[in-house]
């Protein structure tokens, strides 16, 4: 895997780091966060509602929907925090660009970033619908930036995407810092085409396109690539899009492999399509058929190593 030159910093709300900030002065710590993922990356805890001065212990606080309007305050609609959570969300939003991924606590009316609860002002009834006031600023904010909640990365496929676009971003906020050039992006995009292809290939063939372009400037250039990048990395890769890319990494040892190797891959790969083997059985035998034939441009494919292989995440997938 390409390695980023610096430490990788996630945003996290504090309770999921393990701090007791809860209303209850409990947390809700992540063991995949703290006990894995802490051997790769460092973590800057937030809390919005200690942040804004509430303390803990509190009283609880929930969104409440006024006509189209929700607010967030206690039950009874008092305490009012709405504009305070806004207002700090909108700061650390802005000033974000040390952090290259955010985790969330999940159902959180601060922090939550989907299927929050949303009561109706008359009392009755719900609407899991919201999302949390502090995390909704970040997002809008930062467009761009992975976010993912605690809840969500206990499923196998959404941690291993949200890893994958955390390294994917930091390693182009170190290219960005580095100084911009042609030369550069197209090298950094071609690391990552067959990585973009196994998740969407309509946006593969359309940031291909963007690179040959000769009438926009470098910076533009810069900006709807890692956009069309980042935007096709949320879509989930599934077997289907997986095989097809193994298929093209397949195609690169045709004149090497004698008839038996290359019956053994394609079996892998059709193993892994019809679900009776991990995507880690065809990808050990590609690099391995690799190291035996040599080729640069595989080489550099993050695809076949787009993180540290000590996270295990492929063993699920």
């Amino acid at each position: 895997m390409i390695i980023p030159k610096t430490t990788i910093t996630l945003g996290i709300s504090a309770c999921v780091k393990g701090e007791p900030v809860r209303f209850d002065k409990s947390h809700k710590k992540s063991d995949f966060c703290m006990n894995e993922l802490s051997k790769h990356m460092e973590f800057k805890g937030f809390c919005p509602e200690m942040a804004v001065g509430l303390p803990t212990p509190r009283p609880t606080i929930r969104q409440i929907k006024h006509g189209d309007v929700i607010a967030v305050s206690r039950p009874d609609g008092s305490g009012d925090v709405t504009q305070a959570l806004t207002d700090y969300g909108q700061s650390v939003g802005r000033n974000i660009d040390g952090l290259s991924g955010f985790i969330f606590c999940q159902k959180s009316p601060s922090c939550g970033m989907e299927r929050v609860k949303v009561y109706y002002e008359h009392g009755k009834g719900s609407a899991n619908d919201g999302v949390g006031l502090f995390t909704k600023q970040i997002m809008e904010l930062n467009p761009l930036l992975p976010c993912e909640e605690n809840g969500r990365l206990n499923d196998a496929g959404l941690r291993e995407n949200f890893i994958i676009r955390v390294y994917t971003y930091k390693l182009w906020q170190e290219l960005v810092a580095s100084g911009l050039t042609k030369h550069k992006l197209i090298k950094f995009h071609s690391e990552r085409k067959y990585l973009l292809m196994s998740h969407h290939t309509p946006s593969y063939k359309s940031v291909g396109t963007l690179l040959g372009r000769a009438d926009i400037s470098l910076e533009q250039m810069a900006d709807e690539y890692i956009t069309g990048l980042m935007t096709g990395l949320k879509h989930m890769a599934n077997r289907k899009s997986h095989t097809n890319t193994l298929h093209h990494l397949q195609g690169y040892f045709k004149s090497h492999l004698n008839t038996d190797e290359k019956s053994e891959l394609t079996q892998h790969i059709d193993d892994y399509r019809t679900g009776l083997a991990p995507l880690l059985v065809p990808l050990t035998l590609i690099n391995h058929y690799l190291k035996q034939h040599a080729n640069e441009y595989l080489t550099s494919q993050v695809y076949l190593s787009p993180y540290p292989d000590s996270l295990k995440l492929r063993y699920g997938i």
